[in-house]
């Protein structure tokens, strides 16, 4: 590396960059400081001029009203300030995202550290108040960020949101910065990773500054961050890409020419396909809300259905086949096709597999309930006692043996309401909660016939093809199918996504070629449902508008949408 002396200082013509892809645990303060610190250790093993670390990363990404908890911030700045010390003695120079108060106010900030002191911070402009973040609740908005000179060199720190207005970054190279350095708490959904790339190469052309895009990993809740850092130089190369779905450590060389800062070497990963990308994401949120909260098993039932059988065979790939167990629930209205596909299914999976009957129970309780009952017809009532012995059943084991229920209910039924609360609905996280019914189905044709990365399942057609050919049912009556109550999913699924994920109006579906009886029929199902919904597990979100954390609408609601009649 070659220093060249300026006035009583130095600079470099050289510079590498470190940037740690971790997968911190929101809250875990001493937890997540061990794991900068061992990125911290990583960085002088690998000689790295500077370290960067992720948006709020010893709080983890994002630590909600834990920040209007006094001691919590408190507790987070002062980890920051021990990380900050512990850089005394090397060569490193660390970017640490963290909580800070400036000015008498809480900010989203960046602190620099060099030789166990902080030589600067700097704070986040753009504060995001939509989507699943609101960080306006917490944090005071900094002015335009100036340039931090390291190693001698002027480098721009634009924090997340920062990127995303084109004012930061053109006011930081305004300034004089050579390099941007971005660090991330960027949730995935779907084609969120072209997304970024798109949005960088908007700000190298208009700038012609080389960015770094550094984003954590990790599920939280219901959000699940895919990593996939990287780096572009200003004329739209990529020239460096982290893993996706898993934590990485991505070192870069930069040499300044010329024509500014470009890199002289760096590693480029292949970015999970758009197949691949929404299991991957299921499968890691499954993961780390399991572990991350202290589970290290799971049971679900499994009906011999599609989603059953695809919520097993992402929680084989989450955990290993030892620690999945699925139960058959069967009742007189299940068909012997049903039992011998969940048994085909849980042996493919090589998982434990217990059949526990619910005629009795169910019988029983239909026997106490007749005086009240009355010689009123069989309808839903009958139907969901079915469904809530079987949540009865699967909490007990859940209770008894520690492990985690999953619940296995997809985007479609959680829409209009096709599921039974406190009965199937019942579970502590459930994988499928943003994927529609159709989807569901095509990950199950993609998991058959590909095995992805970082997953612990077996190879192969892990889904008897049985199961996905034949037409869904409840079964909680006889010969029941689902397209006895619902259009058929190709259909409903269009509406769905046109209604909830575009938020058209009813005349704006009607014009793509529905009935707009059938469009209003599917408003009112998910008007309707929305108190369910309210009560449903968390599930991983993929898409913009997934039902929960995405999309906030109140459960009483009297609004009614009369386009197009």
């Amino acid at each position: 590396m070659c220093f060249l002396p300026v006035a009583d200082r130095f600079v470099t013509d050289r510079l590498r960059i470190a940037m740690a892809q971790l997968n911190p645990k929101v809250g875990a303060l001493r937890a997540n400081l061990e794991l900068a610190r061992g990125a911290l250790a990583d960085a002088v093993a690998a000689k790295a001029d500077l370290l960067m670390l992720s948006e709020l990363f010893l709080t983890g990404y994002f630590p909600e009203d834990l920040l209007f908890k006094p001691q919590f911030v408190a507790d987070a700045i002062a980890a920051a300030h021990e990380l900050a010390a512990a850089t005394k003695g090397t060569q490193v120079t660390l970017v640490l995202p963290t909580v800070w108060y400036e000015h008498g106010a809480l900010r989203n900030a960046v602190i620099v550290a060099e030789n166990g002191e902080i030589v600067a911070t700097r704070l986040k402009r753009e504060l995001p108040n939509d989507d699943v973040f609101y960080e306006k609740r917490y944090f005071t908005a900094g002015p335009l960020p100036e340039p931090v000179t390291i190693k001698g060199v002027s480098i721009g720190i634009p924090i997340c949101e920062d990127i995303w207005h084109p004012w930061v970054c053109s006011h930081l190279a305004q300034k004089g910065a050579e390099i941007l350095l971005c660090p991330n708490g960027s949730p995935y959904w779907r084609d969120k990773q072209h997304v970024r790339k798109d949005l960088v190469r908007a700000r190298l052309a208009e700038d012609g500054v080389p960015l770094l895009y550094l984003n954590q990993v990790g599920g939280q809740d219901e959000l699940v961050f895919d990593g996939a850092s990287f780096a572009m130089e200003p004329n739209g190369r990529l020239v460096a890409q982290g893993k996706s779905f898993e934590t990485d450590f991505l070192v870069t060389d930069w040499v300044d020419g010329e024509n500014g800062w470009a890199c002289a070497e760096g590693r480029v990963e292949e970015l999970t396909s758009v197949d691949e990308a929404p299991w991957r994401a299921c499968v890691l949120g499954l993961r780390d809300y399991v572990h991350k909260n202290g589970f290290g098993k799971v049971v679900l039932g499994l009906s011999g259905g599609i989603d059953s059988a695809v919520v097993a065979a992402m929680a084989v790939d989450a955990f290993g086949p030892e620690n999945v167990h699925a139960i058959m629930l069967p009742y007189r209205y299940t068909s012997e096709e049903s039992r011998t596909d969940a048994e085909d299914c849980a042996e493919r999976l090589g998982i434990r597999y217990d059949v526990v009957s619910i005629g009795d129970p169910v019988d029983e309780a239909l026997h106490e309930l007749a005086p009240i009952f009355g010689n009123r017809p069989m309808d839903i009532a009958e139907e969901n006692i079915q469904s809530r012995m079987r949540g009865v059943m699967l909490m007990a084991v859940s209770n008894k043996l520690g492990s985690m229920l999953l619940t296995t209910g997809n985007k479609s039924e959680m829409a209009v309401g096709y599921a039974t609360i406190y009965g199937d609905m019942n579970g502590g996280f459930n994988p499928l909660k943003d994927l529609l019914k159709m989807q569901v189905y095509h990950l199950a044709r993609w998991r058959n016939a590909n095995m992805p990365g970082d997953c612990l399942g077996p190879a192969g057609e892990i889904i008897p093809q049985a199961i996905i050919d034949k037409a869904p049912s409840a079964e909680l009556r006889p010969n029941q199918t689902d397209q006895d109550s619902l259009p058929p999913y190709p259909v409903l699924d269009a509406i769905l996504e046109a209604m909830v994920e575009q938020e058209l109006s009813v005349a704006e579906i009607v014009a793509k070629g529905f009935d707009r009886d059938l469009v209003k029929r599917i408003e009112k199902l998910v008007n309707i449902a929305e108190y369910k919904r309210r009560q449903a597990a968390p599930g991983v979100k993929l898409t913009q508008k997934a039902f929960g954390i995405g999309r906030k609408y109140p459960i009483t609601n009297g609004y009614r949408d009369e386009t197009g009649a």
